[in-house]
């Protein structure tokens, strides 16, 4: 039986009734349909002015947040089905794969779709570390999925980064977001026995 490695080596929907006017059965008025167009002109409006003052700085923690909270559960999974899974990155996003042993690949976890392919929102990127090395990641996971990270050898099976093990353990790593080279970073570090530890870097305290 193959051992997966890493890229680098290491080893209530409720219904209700809809009542009709029976004298209104003709559709909506002109004047119905422009109140209904302008409201949804304001409201795209407002959303697109409120994404333009998010807190650059909330916007990666949420990122953070997001990987941090997946990693934890897919090591559970790992652990109560003594599978391995993994996380192939790049540096707009990311995605989860699981060992099949009887390919003897790593494949994605069919039917999942919070493990499927998830995209950075712009301009957020993230760098890696993986047991204290620089990683040079892809730009984008189309890219990182063909294995281009590993050397030249004709096998363009997807070679992901970080290993969930079965036993609980996982990679060392260290995935750092930003949005921009010059600004602020929030890192996060996890440790062989799946604990994690976030930090910050350049933002100014508030």
């Amino acid at each position: 039986m193959s051992t997966p490695i890493s890229a680098i080596g290491i080893s209530t929907d409720a219904s209700f009734p809809v009542r009709r006017s029976v004298g209104n059965v003709g559709g909506f008025t002109l004047l119905e349909l422009l109140v209904v167009v302008t409201i949804i002109g304001l409201l795209a409006g407002s959303v697109v002015l409120s994404a333009r003052y998010v807190n650059p700085e909330r916007e990666i923690e949420r990122e953070v947040l997001r990987l941090r909270s997946l990693i934890d559960l897919v090591r559970e999974e790992a652990i109560m089905q003594s599978r391995e899974f993994a996380v192939l990155f790049a540096e707009s996003g990311y995605r989860f794969y699981v060992y099949d042993h009887l390919e003897q690949r790593w494949v994605e976890p069919p039917g999942d779709r919070l493990l499927a392919s998830h995209s950075l929102p712009e301009p957020i990127r993230v760098d890696m570390r993986i047991e204290g090395r620089d990683l040079v990641l892809e730009p984008t996971l189309e890219l990182a999925s063909r294995g281009r990270n590993r050397a030249d050898d004709g096998d363009d099976t997807p070679q992901p980064h970080l290993i969930l093990f079965s036993s609980g353990e996982m990679t060392a790593f260290e995935a750092s977001f930003y949005r921009d080279l010059a600004g602020g970073r929030v890192i996060l570090e996890g440790d062989l026995d799946g604990s994690f530890e976030v930090s910050k870097e350049g933002f100014d305290d508030r």
